[in-house]
């Protein structure tokens, strides 16, 4: 899973959801495990967008794994 965090195909991808692996998947349960690896399937641009706030998520991947992913690079400047 880290692996293929690190291995998306943009950079920018690559840093977001590395990053946030590295940090912090030691702590993901199996909800969580479940929802990133779903994440792991979502189209580049789609998935920036929807962490940068650019385009509304749709409320499958609306996860409280996303708002976490979110937060960990945006923090409260959203």
């Amino acid at each position: 899973m880290r692996f293929r965090a690190w291995h998306r195909g943009t950079r920018e991808m690559d840093l977001l959801l590395g990053r946030f692996a590295d940090a912090e998947a030691a702590k993901f349960d199996e909800q969580s495990m479940a929802s990133f690896e779903a994440l792991l399937e979502v189209p580049d641009p789609d998935l920036y967008n929807w962490i940068t706030g650019t385009e509304e998520t749709p409320a499958l991947y609306d996860t409280a794994l996303l708002r976490r992913l979110r937060d960990f690079h945006l923090g409260s400047a959203r």
